[in-house]
């Protein structure tokens, strides 16, 4: 009946400066920022703008760490995101007098950036912490070097031709996962805050949806697709975006024999365990509104106007609604807002039940300040039923009787509604069977009514009744429907 759905569901993140603070904290972040301030003119660096090696030892001690291999690795990674984020500047060197390059760059200078870190926006310092993602990123997605002898050319650089290694493929393959993650956590009913095990993200993407039991070379493709997961997620763990519990390392130290397997029934945390942070929802999902994906979140509709409100939660779980519609009330005058609601909820569209059932429970937000907006459609026939209804539930007084055909049409229209929400099945079986227990004729009476999902209706009464008599006769109903209509 209604348009076809989003992509995702809406994810609920936490604020600007609550995420802002996350970044500023993320270990490699923070590592970036206090190399930056400890950077100055006489810092070296190579041609690539990374710290040459005799500078690494001083740059592990301002980060508080030991001068050894561990120490020194640390730096020089946060040294390179500094760069990659602005936190400091390298100019290009100079060519020396015999024409070539020189083996280091020229000056070192404070990156625009990092007067940001203290000075700027939330909303700045985010910008910092996704460019810094991508970087890592960047990383994750590179090649592994196991022996670089093999992949050098005769010139000393890497041929890249030699290695199997598809950029592309790698990005994708590594995006799909994230995705699939951020759909679980966001999802009613997935794993939400909890952990998914590294196994089951490494068979999303590969385990085809109609495949029964898995062969054994998709098995080994997953168990190949974990341990390169495992790489990546130690990575992008630094920088904020998971928390990580990596693949047991005896498991690791096994699999030169054979393939692990991708179940332990017992103890599949040994395999790892993966989840998104809050500042990783939101870096998958700014991630994904620039690759073009239909994305949203709670807080997206709250400027807008009411039609864009209802239209938009049709398709939220009830929860992601509810605090969507708060944000929506929040400010408005509940007499103006409530105008506006049942304005929006007009309509003989094919979104249109559903628009009128999100205007009646955003209603219910409003309170009973909105009771002069809702008296003035009780002669609306689309609206005095949903008005009535909305005043019996306050206990108000002095609320007329509906017509015959009002209280038919709004027991369609409700119907209609609840079949586009896709709610609990047997919710709806219930609903059914307790609005044709109430009136008796309903289905003489349903396939009379001026409705434009009156046969659409009836038919799907017709499969969910659990009377087998009712059932029929709703069926029946629903032919008499369509014949009215021409259809």
């Amino acid at each position: 009946m209604a348009s076809d759905r989003p992509t995702l569901p809406p994810v609920r993140l936490h604020s600007d400066a609550e995420l802002a603070r996350d970044a500023l904290v993320t270990p490699l972040l923070a590592r970036a920022v206090r190399l930056a301030r400890w950077a100055g003119p006489e810092t070296r660096v190579g041609a690539g703008g990374e710290l040459v090696d005799e500078q690494l030892p001083a740059a592990a001690e301002a980060l508080g760490l030991t001068a050894d291999e561990d120490g020194r690795a640390c730096a020089s990674e946060a040294w390179r995101l500094a760069v990659d984020t602005g936190l400091v500047e390298v100019e290009d060197g100079e060519d020396g007098e015999d024409g070539e390059d020189d083996d280091e760059a020229g000056a070192v200078s404070t990156g625009e950036n990092l007067a940001l870190v203290t000075g700027g926006t939330p909303r700045d310092i985010l910008g910092i912490w996704l460019d810094g993602l991508d970087a890592v990123f960047a990383d994750a997605t590179a090649p592994v070097l196991d022996d670089l002898a093999e992949v050098v050319g005769e010139d000393g650089r890497i041929d890249f031709d030699l290695l199997d290694w598809n950029p592309e493929a790698e990005a994708e393959f590594l995006e799909g996962v994230l995705g699939n993650l951020y759909l679980l956590t966001v999802s009613e009913g997935g794993v939400g805050e909890g952990a998914v095990p590294l196994p089951a993200l490494a068979a999303s993407m590969i385990v085809p949806d109609d495949m029964g039991e898995p062969t054994d070379d998709v098995l080994e493709q997953v168990s190949e697709a974990m341990m390169r997961l495992d790489d990546q997620f130690r990575l992008l763990e630094p920088i904020g975006l998971v928390v990580y519990q990596p693949v047991d390392e005896a498991l690791m130290a096994e699999e030169g024999e054979e393939p692990a397997p991708t179940v332990d029934d017992e103890d599949v945390t040994r395999y790892g365990m993966v989840r998104l942070t809050p500042l990783g929802l939101y870096g998958v999902r700014a991630r994904m509104l620039e690759a073009g994906v239909d994305a949203p979140a709670v807080g997206d509709l709250t400027d807008k106007g009411a039609d864009v409100l209802l239209d938009g939660l049709a398709f939220y779980p009830e929860p992601a609604a509810r605090a969507e519609t708060l944000l929506w009330l929040d400010g408005r005058d509940a007499v103006t807002a409530a105008r506006e609601l049942l304005d929006a909820a007009r309509g003989a569209d094919p979104g249109s039940p559903l628009r009128r059932l999100h205007c009646q429970q955003a209603l219910a937000l409003v309170g009973p300040d909105a009771e002069p907006a809702v008296r003035e459609v009780l002669d609306d026939a689309r609206l005095g039923g949903l008005a009535r209804v909305w005043l019996a539930e306050r206990g108000a007084a002095d609320i007329p009787a509906p017509p015959e055909s009002m209280i038919f049409w709004l027991a369609v229209d409700t119907i209609a509604a609840q079949l586009d929400a896709d709610g609990d099945l047997e919710e709806l079986q219930d609903l059914i069977e307790g609005l044709t227990g109430r009136h008796s004729g309903f289905f003489e009476a349903a396939w009379r009514v001026d409705h434009p999902a009156t046969a659409e209706v009836l038919e799907a009464m017709g499969r969910l009744h659990r009377d087998k008599r009712a059932a029929k006769e709703a069926r029946k109903a629903a032919f008499k429907a369509r014949s009215r209509s021409g259809a």
